[in-house]
């Protein structure tokens, strides 16, 4: 029998370390007991307590509507972004751009959410809006640091496309709008997939900055979270662990699916291409 080598060793070390916390968390969401590191018995009683908690429920329509707008707007905003980026050369204020689109990933949150704050009061006192902080703030505020993520993935995916194919669909006689869409959007789909999964875990996640910009009436799931385990963990705590894992689980599947389906398809029209 063949010794792993020492790689092996430690990609299990590292895949054990990073998935046997939430193996264990998926464990005791199906525990019987009020205390979350006693086991008393299998049972399923805290996922229809889950269902049953309005506050708890409502935190999770909220935070996946504001994830679900702020990966649409980020990767919109992050595509046309990178494309001027890759596609328009050296521009005036290129580097200043570059510079303020990019800042949000290594900003601190603390800074981000106050910053924000003080940006939405000021203009609640010069021009009278938003009157108040809610969902729409939460979402300008998510999308403000999430267009950053999406712009480095699609910028890192332009680079990779062959121009040729571009050049020559216009030659044809598509217009640089036409060859966008029918041309560049489809090559580059996988890393907009990726995009917005990675824009909508990161808004679905967030809690610093939405504890900034938030209302009264805007309680994220992440928020809702983090007060529920200052006065203690409840069971219900880890069935909702439970089921966005699964549901982040399929939904990178996914992902990983309508991915690869696409990478082959755009080998396949590379091969066509080159052959004809």
């Amino acid at each position: 029998m063949k010794t792993p080598g020492f790689s092996t060793i430690m990609l299990i070390l590292g895949l054990t370390f990073l998935y046997l916390p939430m193996f264990i968390l998926v464990f005791y969401s199906f525990n019987a007991s009020r205390l979350v590191t006693v086991w008393a018995g299998f049972s399923t009683k805290w996922y229809v307590e889950l269902f049953q908690d309005e506050q708890l429920m409502g935190a999770v329509w909220i935070s996946l509507r504001i994830a679900f707008y702020n990966a649409s707007m980020a990767v919109i905003l992050g595509t046309v972004s990178a494309f001027a980026l890759d596609r328009f050369g050296k521009f005036r204020g290129r580097t200043a751009f570059n510079s303020m689109l990019t800042a949000p990933l290594v900003m601190p949150d603390v800074i981000t959410g106050l910053s924000l704050l003080l940006l939405f009061v000021t203009m609640a006192d010069l021009i009278g809006w938003p009157m108040e902080r809610g969902m729409l703030t939460i979402w300008i505020a998510h999308v403000t640091f999430s267009t950053a993520y999406v712009a480095v993935v699609v910028s890192a995916r332009l680079r990779e496309v062959d121009r040729s194919i571009e050049e020559a669909a216009m030659d044809l006689g598509a217009t640089p709008l036409q060859t966008f869409f029918l041309i560049t959007i489809p090559t580059i789909a996988p890393s907009l997939a990726a995009g917005w999964l990675l824009a909508f875990t990161l808004s679905l996640d967030d809690l610093v900055i939405a504890s900034f910009v938030s209302g009264p009436g805007s309680t994220t799931l992440p928020m809702v979270v983090f007060s529920s385990v200052r006065l203690g963990i409840s069971p219900k705590i880890n069935a909702m662990a439970t089921l966005i894992i699964l549901v982040v689980s399929l939904a990178a599947l996914f992902g990983w699916w309508f991915m690869r389906r696409s990478e082959r398809e755009r080998r396949a029209s590379l091969e066509r291409f080159g052959t004809s």
